[in-house]
């Protein structure tokens, strides 16, 4: 388990954009965290340090957005589904099999469609600093 505590968004992408070189294709990602907890900037931090090109966005109304790269992103944000049975509707074995890294926002949602090896990210606010995230990775594999 690797434990950090970020001060700003900036430092929160620079968390993410180092765990990337340890990720590989075929990884999932769980994030936990509230709304504006910071999962869309650790996906922009993911992105850059996989080397992917473009503005990262929460995908919202889209379910999926896709990044091009040295190992390509598919940032999902499950907040709209119902229920598991909705993710796969979506493609999301077709996702798995395509050899990127998925990250997957609100992943409570579709918990049970997750593979074990998953590695799961909780971001939540810390101390009574609002700008201050509390950013637990755990399930990565060591260097």
């Amino acid at each position: 388990m690797l434990i950090y505590t970020s001060h700003s968004e900036q430092e929160t992408e620079k968390i993410a954009e180092c765990l990337a070189a340890r990720l590989r294709a075929g990884d999932v990602i769980a994030y936990l965290g509230g709304l504006g907890a910071g999962k869309t900037a650790f996906t922009r931090g993911l992105a850059r340090g996989l080397g992917c090109r473009g503005r990262v966005t929460s995908p919202t109304f889209t379910i999926v957005n896709e990044y091009e790269g040295a190992l390509p992103l598919f940032h999902f944000d499950m907040y709209r589904l119902v229920d598991e049975d909705e993710l796969f509707d979506i493609g999301w074995e077709d996702y798995l099999n395509r050899g990127g890294v998925c990250a997957v926002e609100w992943s409570e949602r579709v918990a049970e469609a997750l593979p074990p090896e998953t590695i799961t990210i909780t971001i939540s606010r810390c101390a009574e600093d609002d700008a201050q995230r509390c950013i637990t990775i755990e399930g990565v594999r060591e260097e």
